[in-house]
């Protein structure tokens, strides 16, 4: 059995620095019960070179007593404690933004200038929250026949279970970590075992800034759906956040009927990217690139369905693949990345499979098509046409640098195709024309729609999507009363 340290060190331009590696339970960082471990793997090289300790079903049992315990007095602190404390956490992940933007880089192959992206758009989240706690005031008011007074107020939901994706490893554990301490909820958080160390070094700020014992509880695993079957089994658990894929989510649905479990699932997307008639084409094409290759294509916002009216369809597709061709492919650590690698060997593998499946259906492929030969998990950016609206890939959530361009005879038929879908996550709209521009955004069936621009996530704005694609919000004003009992109370004067 390898013999797992309590740390591992990564070194990086700025220099050397340490990740805990253990399980944080109660306040402490230890090796799991049966000194089990996980192997943390560099997609770039396909090498292993960390490992973090495997939890238990008795470890996550543990991070629920101590998650339970502190609840009470948590719920109780003082917002303005539990304020100060979120600010705080935003300071001290601001000042390891190298040590952060290396680490997933590193665990994931996210390219340098993405990962710091994410590190300050993270670390808004805390701050965000840490602004919405002193808010939490509920209302006072007369009852209509004026006998009595109507009195509601804000509560915490309870002991959170918090499963956060590979994807967006620290920014996806802000905005559900934030927004529950806010609330005044102790959380156990399981990362995804591709990349568990950017959340282990996100809670060690967490308890370097002061988070009380018990508070925060980290149970990395590859026994997933074991251990969250076992917490979710448990009544003193009263809310689980999950982002991932519908699949899975649906299954935690299931198990939280039996509890009548508060859920928040912010699942799978099959995101449209719709260039109008009327649309700057050049824009339209810069903005593509963003939401389509942005993190290799692993994101649930991925343009996945590209729809361009046919009149200017010619002039589009000129110019997006200029803009592929000049992607540059690369180590998520090395200098000028801008499509990093896939995050394993599986998820390139069901790439390709897709793409196969495409041509197999009638896919023109216009760029790219290809695995990267050599070590890690790189493919070329690849562009195809030529598929139907109703064919496999334009069903699934592709996850991978792959671009489809579909033709729309119409601009009403571009929406009636980007409607298509189980998913309603994201959309994208390219239009000159305002009055077009908010018919469509109306008429899309998704839970947010971005309008001439390409990223659309933002610590103050609601995330979340419609039909398969979740239910709740993370972020924004709501975000908070996602973690959140509002109860009433009827006062006789």
């Amino acid at each position: 059995m390898v013999e797992i340290p309590s740390t591992t060190k990564l070194t990086a331009d700025h220099g050397t620095f340490s990740i805990p590696t253990g399980l944080f339970l109660n306040g402490e960082w230890r090796p799991a019960q049966d000194e089990a471990h996980i192997p943390v793997v560099n997609p770039a090289t396909g090498e292993e070179f960390a490992a973090v300790s495997d939890a238990s079903l008795k470890d996550a049992a543990e991070a629920l007593d101590a998650a339970s315990a502190a609840q009470e007095a948590w719920g109780l602190t003082k917002p303005r404690v539990r304020a100060e404390l979120l600010r705080m956490a935003f300071d001290a992940v601001i000042a390891r933004t190298e040590d952060f933007a290396w680490t997933m880089a590193t665990e994931m192959g996210k390219p340098l200038a993405e990962a710091r992206g994410e590190v300050a758009y993270a670390a808004e989240f805390l701050r965000w929250f840490s602004e919405q706690v002193p808010s939490q005031t509920g209302n006072y008011g007369p009852a209509p026949d004026g006998d009595y007074r109507i009195i509601t107020t804000y509560q915490p939901v309870g002991p959170s279970l918090l499963i956060t994706p590979w994807n967006f490893p620290l920014a996806m554990g802000t905005r559900k970590v934030g927004a529950a301490l806010a609330a005044g909820c102790t959380v156990i958080i399981k990362p995804a075992s591709q990349t568990p160390l950017t959340m282990h070094l996100f809670v060690e700020v967490l308890r370097s800034v002061g988070i009380p014992d018990g508070v925060v509880n980290l149970v990395t695993t590859s026994k997933s759906g074991a251990q969250s079957a076992a917490l979710m089994s448990d009544r003193r658990l009263r809310k689980v956040s999950f982002t991932g894929s519908t699949g899975v989510g649906t299954a935690l649905l299931k198990q939280a009927a039996d509890n009548v479990m508060a859920s928040s699932m912010e699942l799978g997307g099959n995101g449209p990217f719709l260039v109008l008639s009327d649309a700057d084409v050049e824009a339209a094409a810069e903005g593509a690139v963003t939401a389509k290759f942005r993190n290799a294509g692993q994101a649930c916002v991925a343009a996945n369905r590209i729809i361009v009216h046919k009149d200017v369809l010619p002039a589009f597709r000129e110019s997006f693949l200029k803009r592929v061709a000049e992607l540059r492919v690369g180590a998520g650590t090395a200098a000028g990345t801008i499509v990093g690698p896939l995050v394993d060997g599986k998820q390139r593998d069901s790439v390709l499979e897709l793409l196969e499946t495409a041509k197999g259906e009638g896919a023109n492929v216009l760029a790219g098509g290809h695995a990267i030969e050599g070590e890690g998990f790189f493919m070329e950016p690849t562009v195809i046409d030529g598929v139907a609206p109703g064919s496999t890939i334009a069903r699934a959530e592709i996850f991978g640098p792959v671009a489809v361009l579909y033709a729309a005879e119409s601009d009403d038929d571009a929406i009636d195709m980007a409607n298509d879908t189980e998913y309603g996550l994201v959309a994208y709209l390219y239009t000159q024309n305002l009055s077009k521009a908010m018919r469509a955004a109306e008429r899309l069936e998704a839970g947010m729609v971005g309008i001439n621009r390409a990223i659309i996530s933002e610590a103050a704005s609601p995330f979340g999507g419609i039909k398969s694609s979740g239910l709740g919000r993370e972020g924004g004003p709501t975000g908070i009363e996602e973690y959140q009992d509002m109860k009433y109370i009827a006062l006789t004067l």
